[in-house]
C-alpha cells in the first residue's frame, strides 16, 4: 500500500506512543487531583504545555489542550470574537476549513455578527490591501488558515496579520496542516492565535491545541470545571496532550531535513502525472504550497471513481477534506477558485509524508495514469 493521504490523518510516532504510555498506566490521575497520582498528572501535563510553547516561540500560558483541531477553531472563533467588546464584524475567507467556516455562521446565526470573506485568487491566495480595505472600526476578530487543507496554498500569514495589528484587531491562524512542514513561530507570524491538531503530526487523534496570547478575552465554549485557566473545562487528556507534545517536537526538529525532501519528491510526482495525464489540472498555488500536497481535477472523470480506482491499484488517497467525505457536494474551496461545480466534482488530492520515497511518488502516478484512463474509459463505453 503506498498511503497518500498524510492530510487526513497521520501514522502515530513510536516515540509519542511510548511518551503517553505512563500517564495511560502508572501515573493515571486527574491532574486536578490534590494527592500524587494527581500532581504526577499534572506535571506531566505542564511539561506538555512547556514544549508545545517552545515549538511555537511563545508563552506557555497560551497553551489550550482540546479535544480536535476542530474544537481548537472553535474556541478561537467564538471565544475571540465573543471575549472581545470591540464589536460584531468578522473578516474570513472562503477557502477555510469548514471548523472556521461554521464558527463564523453560527456567530451570524445567533449572535448577530456580520462577516465579510476574503476572495481568493485562481490559486488560492488572499491579499493584504483587501484586507485593510474590509476592516472596520467595530471589526473583532481575522481569522484566515496558513496553508490549505486542500489544494495546499499556503497564505502570506505574516503579511496579513500584519495589517490587523495595525488595526489593533485580534489575528486567528488555522495552521492545522502547517505544522511539521512550516514554521509554527507566532512571533514571526505576528499573530494573536494558533490552532493545532495532534494526528496531523503523529499523535493519536483527539487532542488538539489553541494557542492565544493571555491578553485576549477568550470566552470559553466548553463549560464546567474552569480547566486549562478556565479556557476550556473538561478533564484534561494527559496521555494524549503529552503525546502531541512530543510529536509536535519531533516534526519540528526534522522539518529541515524533511520538508525539502519530500517537496522534491511531490515536485517529482507532480510533474509525471501532468506529464503522463492529458485531462490533469493542478490546483492550489504553483509555488507557495505545502510541501506534501499534489492536488489535480482530471476532466472526464469523478473524482470518488478516480480514488476506487486508485485503491485497487495500492494507492490510497482522498478527494478532499477528509471532513467532507461521503458529501456529493462540490468542495467549497475550488468553486471558490471559480471552478465550475462538474470539474470540482474530478478532484483528487494526494498528500505525502515524512517517510514517503521516490518509488512511491513513480509508483504512484503510474497508477493516476492507469485509474484515470480506466475512468475515463468506463465513462465513455456507459
Amino acid at each position: 500500500m503506498i498511503y497518500l493521504d498524510h492530510a487526513a490523518t497521520s501514522p502515530v510516532r513510536r516515540e509519542a506512543l511510548e511518551a503517553m504510555w505512563p500517564y495511560l498506566t502508572g501515573d493515571f490521575g486527574n491532574p486536578s487531583s490534590h494527592h500524587s497520582l494527581g500532581e504526577s498528572a499534572a506535571a506531566g501535563l505542564e511539561a506538555a504545555r512547556r514544549t508545545v510553547a517552545g515549538v511555537l516561540g511563545g508563552r506557555a500560558a497560551g497553551v489550550v489542550f482540546t479535544g480536535s483541531g476542530t474544537e481548537a477553531d472553535n474556541l478561537a472563533v467564538k471565544g475571540i470574537a465573543l471575549g472581545a467588546p470591540r464589536g460584531r464584524h468578522l473578516i474570513t475567507t472562503t477557502l477555510e476549513h469548514e471548523a472556521v467556516l461554521a464558527s463564523v455562521d453560527h456567530l451570524v446565526r445567533v449572535h448577530g455578527f456580520t462577516a465579510d470573506h476574503l476572495t481568493p485568487d485562481e490559486h488560492g491566495l488572499v491579499s493584504p490591501d483587501e484586507l485593510a480595505a474590509l476592516i472596520r472600526p467595530d471589526t473583532a476578530l481575522v481569522s484566515v488558515q496558513y496553508a490549505n487543507n486542500e489544494i495546499g496554498t499556503v497564505q502570506p500569514v505574516a503579511e496579513l496579520a500584519a495589517v490587523a495589528r495595525r488595526h489593533r484587531v485580534p489575528f486567528h491562524t488555522d495552521a492545522v496542516q502547517a505544522a511539521g512542514w512550516l514554521d509554527l513561530d507566532v512571533e514571526a507570524l505576528g499573530v494573536d492565535a494558533l490552532s493545532l491538531s495532534g494526528h496531523k503530526v503523529g499523535a493519536p487523534k483527539g487532542v488538539g491545541v489553541l494557542w492565544a496570547r493571555s491578553r485576549l478575552a477568550l470566552e470559553p465554549v466548553v463549560h464546567g470545571g474552569g480547566q486549562e485557566r478556565g479556557r476550556r473545562s473538561g478533564t484534561e487528556n494527559v496521555a494524549g496532550a503529552v503525546a502531541l507534545a512530543t510529536a509536535l517536537a519531533a516534526a519540528e526538529a526534522e522539518r529541515a531535513d524533511v520538508a525539502p525532501r519530500v517537496r522534491a519528491l511531490r515536485d517529482l510526482f507532480i510533474g509525471q502525472v501532468l506529464g503522463a495525464v492529458p485531462s490533469a489540472r493542478l490546483t492550489g498555488h504553483p509555488q507557495w504550497r505545502l510541501p506534501g500536497t499534489a492536488s489535480f481535477v482530471f476532466a472526464g472523470t469523478h473524482g470518488e471513481a478516480v480514488l476506487l480506482e486508485l485503491e485497487r491499484r495500492g494507492v490510497i488517497c482522498s478527494s478532499g477534506s477528509a471532513c467532507a467525505a461521503g458529501s456529493d457536494e462540490p468542495s467549497h474551496v475550488l468553486t471558490a477558485l471559480g471552478m465550475p461545480a462538474a470539474l470540482a466534482k474530478t478532484a483528487v488530492r494526494f498528500t505525502f509524508g515524512p517517510e514517503s520515497t521516490d518509488r512511491e511518488a513513480t509508483l504512484a502516478a503510474e497508477a493516476v495514469r492507469d485509474a484515470v484512463a480506466a475512468v475515463q474509459g468506463l465513462q465513455r463505453t456507459g
